[in-house]
């Protein structure tokens, strides 16, 4: 129970996620503090709204909500300004706070509420999204075990911390157990899946001097491996750097806001102050009353406080964000939408992301042999041997026999060898004979023939004399061809494609698709290295589902993972889901992307042309302090009637 509790609490403290998944935590409380910035935001908006009603029976009961939305949005805000102060700090949220608690002095307190709860409002879901995006690493924790079998020099075994094991230390790990740490087999043979690793779908053989990797799913036999590398330089840890790097050096949009944030408050706020001071001096008018220097400068510090131009972007994004929810495409952000409708090339995975990353029997070809042994007479004796075993070639064989509906067939003597492949007696034409399937290394063994090489996936049956080469491809997505066309040729991006699988297979998706750019046998590292090569030319967006897709999906400017077959870490790693794992909604999705960058430059236009239009009329005294309440609220409304008609959503085809 010790050993749990201490890697509940490793994990909390280097997942960098949001408190409410703190261990010190109960329960109840958990509930509580999960997603607290939002409803706090959400419960000063209410407050608001009776605020608001009860303006026309109660100025008092009014004036008693209104401190309570001041109370629970103002004082996050406060917090906040102070902290930033003390920074020497001036950006938008400064100013907003100002002219929200300025507001009171000029009689406007329903507005100065309207602008704290939309000033947390925004704060709360840039928080959510921000810690949400640090699951990726929590989720490894998950993947690979805390602790491991250890075999000592007498050949006892007992449990052991991975943290604690050292290089050179022989590990067991048994069937259906995932590889704790990096190291070579030295005894055992079996089947390991490889999937989130390299995004190979095919479960490799692994035997004595075989190199297998942390996080790895050790599928049929006991392998007993000699660590070559300790926990904080494991497969898995090299994958937490490199996303945590991929991470930092995203987030160049933040930075330009940041900046222009800065010289905008900084410039309302030093203005609101001369004016305030200098006008008197200029145009010869008092310092109090409605037409004195102070209100004018209060008047113009509301009028610039950009309501409708904080609305802008959120209004936009959120209609756009539901859409794509309805659709079944869940977006990290609003500015996932803007970076995807930069993006001209887009990266595609291909094992599980163009495929279904399931095989499928392409050939069988007699290479040796009896003629009177056919090619369905071979298909029937294979998925005889198969369907006793749980395998992707297994089922893509099985599969194929019942498509064709040959003939069944009954075996004797059957046996699995782990890591190999299986055998046993059936027979044919009146006669019992043995017959062998599996790996090239294992029919080897059995027969005096050479066998033929293939660079597709492929296994191998022997009967008596005869052998047979079974090649298999990965089963392309269904209308995965026109969505590529689409994309080329009606939205203007170019296609390629990423894998970590060997070359002919990746070639034979390519050329099916019409894909021209393509890399294969990529390790992650290679990856992220090939996906930082391309942003630096163009805005890439990057289309994965395993682990091994996870830096590179972090690292472009937009990763779009699957939500139903991709891995937790590609998930949290990526900024868009596909919570369908339909590709069918990928143009769409780009389409509505543009959609919604050109609603925000209509929102931007017109939220700063009511700022700019009515705050020198302010100054002058043209415009009272209602007619700019009035045009400051209208452009706010309409602003957000135009971001409304991004709510329209995708209809499947």
């Amino acid at each position: 129970m010790g050993h749990a509790h201490e890697a509940n609490f490793d994990e909390f403290f280097t997942s960098g996620q949001e408190e409410s998944i703190s261990p010190f935590l109960t329960p109840e409380a958990r509930k509580w503090a999960k997603n607290l910035p939002l409803r706090s935001a959400l419960l000063a908006g209410l407050c608001l709204f009776f605020a608001y009603l009860s303006s026309f029976h109660s100025v008092a009961l009014s004036n008693l909500f209104l401190c309570f939305v001041f109370f629970i949005a103002g004082t996050p805000a406060i917090v906040h300004t102070i902290e930033d102060l003390k920074e020497f700090e001036i950006n938008i949220d400064i100013l907003m706070t100002l002219a929200a608690f300025l507001s009171v002095l000029i009689g406007s307190q329903l507005e100065g509420g309207l602008l704290l709860v939309l000033f947390n409002f925004s704060h709360a879901m840039e928080d959510a999204v921000s810690k949400k995006a640090m699951g990726a690493l929590h989720n490894l924790h998950h993947l690979s075990p805390s602790r491991a079998v250890v075999i000592d020099e007498t050949g006892h075994a007992y449990e052991k911390s991975v943290k604690e094991i050292t290089i050179g230390t022989h590990i067991l790990v048994r069937a259906g157990e995932v590889v704790p740490l990096d190291g070579t087999v030295i005894k055992g043979n079996s089947f390991v899946n490889l999937v989130h690793l390299t995004g190979e779908s095919v479960p490799v053989s692994k035997g004595n001097g075989d190199i297998v990797q942390a996080g790895s799913m050790n599928l049929d036999g006991t392998l007993t491996i000699n660590v070559k590398k300790t926990s904080a330089e494991s497969t898995l840890s090299r994958i937490i750097t490199l996303i945590k790097q991929a991470q930092e050096t995203k987030p160049k949009l933040q930075r330009f806001l940041d900046r222009f944030s800065k010289t905008y408050a900084t410039s309302i706020i030093s203005l609101s102050f001369f004016f305030a001071l200098g006008m008197p001096w200029l145009f010869h008018i008092p310092y109090i009353g409605l037409e004195g220097s102070v209100y004018r400068a209060l008047t113009f510090l509301i009028a610039a406080s950009p309501c409708a131009l904080i609305i802008a972007t959120p209004t936009a994004y959120l209609s756009a964000i539901s859409a794509c929810a309805r659709s079944g495409v869940l977006t990290k952000g609003g500015v996932t939408l803007d970076a995807l409708a930069r993006c001209k090339t887009i990266a595609f995975d291909k094992t599980g992301t163009l495929t279904t990353g399931a095989l499928s029997l392409a050939r069988i070809q007699k290479v040796q042999g009896n003629e009177e042994i056919s090619e369905t007479v071979g298909l029937s004796i294979a998925a005889a041997l198969e369907q006793h075993v749980t395998h992707p070639i297994a089922y893509a064989i099985c599969q194929k026999a019942k498509e064709e509906n040959t003939p069944r067939m009954e075996v004797e003597g059957f046996s699995n060898v782990p890591g190999f492949g299986v055998k046993g007696s059936v027979t044919v034409h009146g006669s019992l004979k043995e017959a062998f399937i599996g790996n090239g290394a294992f029919i080897a063994q059995k027969t005096a023939h050479s066998l033929p090489s293939t660079d597709a996936t492929a296994t191998y049956l022997l009967i008596g004399d005869t052998i047979f080469l079974f090649e298999f491809s990965d089963t392309i997505r269904p209308n995965m061809k026109e969505v590529i066309e689409t994309l080329s040729q009606k939205s203007g991006v170019t296609p390629i494609m990423l894998t970590g699988d060997h070359y002919a297979a990746a070639n034979h998706v390519a050329k099916a698709l019409g894909i021209d750019v393509f890399h294969a046998d990529l390790r992650p590292e290679q990856k992220l290295s090939l996906v930082e090569e391309i942003n630096e030319k163009t805005d890439l967006a990057m289309i994965g589902d395993g682990i091994n897709d996870a830096p590179a999906l972090a690292r472009a400017t937009v990763g779009i993972s699957l939500g139903q077959i991709g891995s937790a870490t590609a998930i949290d790693a990526s900024d868009i889901v596909l919570l369908k794992d339909s590709m069918t909604t990928l143009p769409w999705l780009v389409q509505k992307s543009r959609k919604t960058m050109s609603i925000i430059r209509q929102n931007l236009t017109l939220a700063l042309a009511v700022i700019c239009l009515t705050t020198t009329p302010a100054l002058l005294g043209i415009v009272p302090l209602w007619l700019a309440v009035i045009l400051h609220e209208g452009g706010t409304v309409l602003v957000g009637l135009n971001s409304l008609r991004l709510l329209r959503k995708h209809t499947e085809p």
